[in-house]
This record gives C-alpha cells, sequence and structure tokens, in this order.
C-alpha cells in the first residue's frame, strides 16, 4: 500500500504554521504538519500568556490592513471555539512624538482613520497613574488594542485543523526537504509528499533545514512577571492598558496589565543572538538586572519581586519586516519568517496568505514589502531605529 500524498505539507505549527494548516483544511485540501515539539509549547516565539495586538502600527501603515482582516479572524475563532482569545484594554504607545514609535503610530492612525488619543504625559499619567515619563514624553492611546492569548489561539487552531482532516505529526522534526516532480519531506521516521509546502519554523528556519539563502537572526527574549509593591490596583485589566515605550531614542520597553499573574514588563529587541537548538533558556540575575532599572522608574509601585520569567526567540530579518514570499528553488514552497517579534496578532491572516500564495490563489493584500527579494533584507540594517525610521 502506498504511503498518502498531500495536497500541502506545513513544516511548523506555532502561530503562523497552525493557522496555514487550519486555513488549508477550511478551503478542502490535504494537509499534513510537522513540528520538531508540540505546540503550544515554550520553546518557540509564540508562549508567554499575552501577545499584544494593536491598528495603529508603528512599523508601517502597509500592516494595519492586515491587522484589521486579523481582528476578524480572531473573532471568527472564538465564536467557533468557543473560547476567549482577546481582552480588550487599550494601547499606549508613549515617547517623545518626533521620535519613531509615537510618530510612526500616528501616522498609521491618521492614514486609517483610527480612534485615536494623543495624551501629554500630564494627561496620560492622570488617566494612567501607574506611568511615569518625562514631562515631554507623550502617549498615543488607541481604544480597540489589546491582548491575545498566544497559547490558546495555536491549540484552538491545531484542534480545529485536526477536526477538519489535517494529519498533524508532534515531536518528528524535518531534517529536508527536495522540490523532484513531487515535494519529499524526509524526518527521522520516514519521508512523505505533497504538492506544495508552507516553511513556517520560527526560530529554525535559520538553520539549514530551510535551505534560505537570507540573513536571519534569532535572538533569546526574557519575559519578566513582576508582582506590584503598591496599589495594585493601578495595573489591573480594566485600568492599565497595553503598551509600547520608547524610553530613549531607539529604545523600546513593553509590558501588559496584571490578570492575577503579574505585571509583564520586558525589553523589546535588545536580545542575545542565539542558535534556537542551544539558546540557554535558564534565566539570570543579571537578565532582571537588565529591566528592574527602568522598572523602578518608570513604573515604581510595579517593582516588586519577580514572580515569574520566560525565554523567547525572535528572528529577525535586516529590516525586521516579515518575508512572505515564494522560495527562490521552486515557487511551489512558500516561506513564511522572521516576524521579527511583532508577528503574532498577524497568525490568522498570515495563514489565510500562506494558502493564498500556496495555491496560486490571488491575495487581496500588498505583499511586495514581504518579498525575499527585496533589497532591505540585505541592508545590514538590524537596529530598531532603521526598523521604524524606514517603516514607511
Amino acid at each position: 500500500m502506498s504511503a498518502p500524498h498531500y495536497d500541502i505539507a506545513v513544516v511548523g505549527l506555532g502561530a503562523m504554521g497552525s493557522m496555514a494548516a487550519l486555513e488549508g483544511t477550511r478551503r478542502g485540501l490535504a494537509v499534513i504538519g510537522f513540528d520538531r515539539f508540540s505546540p503550544p509549547h515554550a520553546l518557540g516565539s509564540s508562549h508567554g500568556l499575552t501577545r499584544i495586538i494593536r491598528e495603529a502600527y508603528a512599523e508601517g501603515t502597509g500592516y494595519v490592513p492586515l491587522v484589521h482582516r486579523a481582528y476578524e479572524r480572531w473573532a471568527e475563532l472564538e465564536r467557533t471555539s468557543g473560547r476567549r482569545l482577546f481582552t480588550s484594554t487599550g494601547g499606549l504607545m508613549v515617547g517623545r512624538p518626533e521620535w519613531p514609535l509615537v510618530a510612526g503610530a500616528l501616522r498609521s492612525a491618521v492614514a486609517y482613520g483610527l480612534a485615536h488619543e494623543e495624551l501629554p504625559a500630564s494627561e496620560l499619567m492622570r488617566r494612567f497613574p501607574a506611568f511615569r515619563i518625562p514631562a515631554d514624553f507623550m502617549g498615543l492611546f488607541e481604544p480597540r488594542a489589546g491582548i491575545l492569548d498566544p497559547e490558546a489561539g495555536i491549540d484552538i487552531a491545531l484542534g480545529l485543523a485536526r477536526q477538519g482532516g489535517a494529519d498533524l505529526h508532534m515531536n518528528e522534526p524535518v531534517s529536508s526537504w527536495d522540490a523532484g516532480d513531487r515535494i519529499t519531506i524526509v524526518t527521522e521516521r520516514g519521508s512523505y509528499t505533497a504538492d506544495r509546502l508552507v516553511l513556517s519554523a520560527g526560530a529554525w528556519m535559520s538553520t539549514p533545514m530551510a535551505q534560505l539563502d537570507v540573513p536571519l537572526s534569532p535572538t533569546r527574549q526574557v519575559m519578566f512577571w513582576f508582582r506590584p509593591q503598591r496599589n495594585p490596583e493601578q495595573f489591573a485589566v480594566g485600568r492599565f492598558p497595553v503598551f509600547m515605550f520608547e524610553w530613549t531614542h531607539d529604545r523600546i520597553i513593553y509590558g501588559f496589565p496584571d490578570q492575577g499573574d503579574g505585571f509583564k514588563f520586558g525589553i523589546h529587541y535588545e536580545g542575545t543572538p542565539s542558535d534556537p537548538n542551544t539558546v540557554d533558556r535558564r534565566v539570570s540575575a543579571a537578565d532582571e538586572n537588565a529591566v528592574r532599572p527602568m522598572l523602578e522608574r518608570f513604573f515604581p509601585d510595579a517593582a516588586g519581586p519577580a514572580i515569574r520569567s520566560a525565554v523567547c526567540l525572535y528572528t529577525n530579518t535586516q529590516d525586521e519586516h516579515f518575508v512572505l514570499d515564494r522560495h527562490p528553488a521552486d515557487d511551489r514552497v512558500v516561506v513564511c519568517s522572521a516576524c521579527s517579534g511583532h508577528g503574532y496578532k498577524f497568525a490568522p491572516v498570515l495563514g489565510e496568505i500562506l494558502v493564498d500564495l500556496a495555491t496560486g490563489t490571488e491575495s487581496g493584500f500588498d505583499l511586495s514589502a514581504f518579498r525575499i527579494d527585496r533589497p532591505d533584507l540585505r541592508s545590514g540594517l538590524a537596529h530598531p531605529a532603521h526598523r521604524l525610521a524606514r517603516a514607511e
């Protein structure tokens, strides 16, 4: 008896791959998927209880239509599963008005007529007294922003994909693939064939398995949860928003309200380059010492003990934009990679786009900024300043 053949194979079943597998089954395709672990798990880029979703996108106005569609798809997944994925909190982009974060967010808000408020420092701190910010800073508040549950999102997508007939192989890493008459996917357990292949393996897209000649840089990022030492009610959901804060030029911190597990706080982008197979997943005193001065300076009431921590991986491109394109080696292979620490919110719409690309379906989105042959992908610009300043 011959082995089954599939319409589409998905390598990597985290945020993007789980949604691609689900989308494939929604379109009646025979789907097989592989992951080196068993998602949702805490070994990649989509764990830690919370992710921000926001529309006033500082990274570029071109992301806004994708976020609009993502909101629709997250709501559909909530209705289908009967589980909550989104918590509305409102969101703040904080910094000097001329710096990239606030200026970029304002451009997107104005370009798309998004509901927003521009808050001077005094008004921001009156409304959200947990913040301490300099007098020449401001905040852009968007009421629609909030929190997504990343583990639940992946779990729901994989469950629905299985219900739709997807053949999902957990704890089975792909070692190689070959694009012959049929695409052959090789693992330690055997080989499988498909007409199309989606590569969405997160940090492992930087390894030889992906066969990509693209500079990708996985970095080790540490998240902390702190127990507020004073006025804990100021950090509660309903009183405290999700935020990103450009506290000095080109350097960003972020955080979430306390949902019962502490005030989540971290540094955006300034991680250590790491091999995903050998990354140090232990959290040290040095890691905490790197974030505590900013916690004490800008959120002094939150500066209690760290009660939880976690390590995750960003997979960054040189320009910090996504890669969504067909593989240079074969146009039957689609690449989704390097979401550079800001991709999770887009997962369901990217699942749709990946299946569009794989099946030759016309996408309703402008994907030119995410092409694999764009010059900035090899420009050497890897600093957040370039990411935001060049987003337009």
